[in-house]
């Protein structure tokens, strides 16, 4: 064991080895306790509990925000620049990370958290940014630091420019989150309710433009399919909110109408006849793993055909194992990057949503022995050698693997 201790503008007083030891094992005794209390089952426990612990290590305490991952510029690619700060929070975890906590049963950690994200969202409002800091701020400059990067993989960076991105996704997360929050305390408070319908009434008006996607792409904005999908969720839950009397009712019926515009765009410029699949972008013949989040965000029924060639076509054209690429197609961009771990369980839940169990079941083992000895993921890892790549640990990573482990279970049990 080693100690250190500091001090600032008073005595420095060294703990004797007892107390250090006592202190250790009250911390010890404290995070089992914690991890004692959680709702985890299923045949991948031991990985879902140490995926809650790698969260409730992200959590800054004094605001209730989750980082998105402990780490800075972290390559995608060794050499490579696709080098990003992750010390935020980013919108587009918001849905996963309270369904996370709710699971587990956390209702403190959920309760901050979406306390949390109503206050850094008010600040932006109807607006959102794609990511805010930790302590609820919206000024994220990126800069580049005289450093020469992990690996030689500079640039190094601090801040993320992706936060002035237009990313229409994180919409629907929003409301989606809101969903999950009304249903688990039975209320939404009066001015977070105005908010979301606000909100609802601005996706209306923004979900025609193109934007940088989920994955935040540096190239010229799309008609991202995926984006889309998501201000049809965002519509769909305020429309169902309202239904239930959590939030003001007067433009429901626009909200309606307006979801029948996105569906009616999806369903008419975002599928490829040739592929089976919903494609990437508006026009195109490319393939996008975020897309799975359609399913399991509920855009449509898992047995919708369309949605069950999306996740066939995946699995051939961007899944190599139980590896899965975000994406085909140019980013703006050079270089390359690894398989995305969050698309590797989006796919595992997927699969089993549409009743193939026992392949979800296999993908699952497989990516539960990619983690590392402390049973953590990075953002990515290099299907070639199995070494991680970018930040560590990653949030999106973990919460995947909850998520997916908690479906796969639940339709075992039907």
């Amino acid at each position: 064991m080693i100690a250190l201790s500091f001090a600032h503008q008073e005595p420095l007083v060294f703990p004797s080895r007892a107390e250090c030891e006592a202190r250790l094992d009250h911390t010890c005794a404290a995070w089992r306790a914690w991890l004692g209390e959680r709702a985890c089952r299923g045949p991948w426990r031991r990985a879902v509990e140490r995926s809650a612990l790698a969260l409730k290590l992200l959590v800054f305490a004094p605001s209730g925000a989750i980082a998105a991952a402990a780490t800075p510029s972290l390559p995608e690619q060794l050499g490579g620049v696709r080098n990003w700060d992750y010390r935020f929070s980013w919108i587009r975890d918001s849905a996963f990370t309270l369904d996370a906590f709710l699971e587990l049963g956390c209702p403190r950690e959920a309760r901050a958290y979406f306390w949390w994200l109503m206050h850094a969202t008010q600040l932006t409002h109807p607006r959102l940014r794609v990511l805010y800091r930790l302590d609820g701020g919206a000024h994220t400059p990126e800069r580049i630091l005289p450093l020469q990067g992990y690996q030689e993989s500079a640039p190094a960076r601090v801040g993320n420019a992706a936060v002035g991105q237009l990313q229409l996704d994180t919409y629907g997360e929003l409301l989606q989150t809101a969903g999950l929050y009304a249903q688990a305390a039975g209320r939404l408070d009066a001015d977070i309710a105005r908010r979301i319908a606000q909100t609802a009434d601005l996706v209306c008006r923004l979900w025609r433009e193109p934007d940088a996607g989920i994955w935040e792409v540096r190239s010229r904005p799309l008609h991202f399919t995926q984006s889309k999908m998501m201000c049809w969720v965002a519509l769909d839950r305020a429309v169902r909110l309202a239904g239930q009397g959590l939030i003001p009712a007067r433009h429901a019926h626009r909200w309606r109408r307006e979801g029948q515009g996105v569906r009616g765009f999806i369903e008419t410029r975002c599928f490829s006849d040739r592929m089976n699949s919903y494609v990437r972008a508006a026009g195109s013949e490319e393939l996008d793993a975020g897309l799975l989040l359609g399913l399991l965000h509920g855009y449509a029924d898992p047995g919708h055909p369309r949605l069950r060639g999306t996740v066939e076509a995946i699995r051939r054209e961007l899944a190599h194992g139980p590896f899965v690429h975000r994406y085909s197609g140019e980013d703006g961009l050079p270089g390359g990057e690894g398989a995305f771990v969050a698309c590797s369980f989006w796919l595992a839940e997927a699969l089993a949503r549409c009743g193939h169990i026992g392949e979800a079941a296999d993908l699952m083992d497989q990516l539960i022995a990619l983690a590392n000895d402390v049973g953590l993921y990075s953002e990515e890892i290099d299907p070639a050698t199995g070494a991680f790549l970018g930040n560590v640990p990653q949030a999106l990573s973990h919460l995947a693997l909850i998520s997916a482990a908690c479906a796969i279970t639940e339709q075992e049990q039907r």
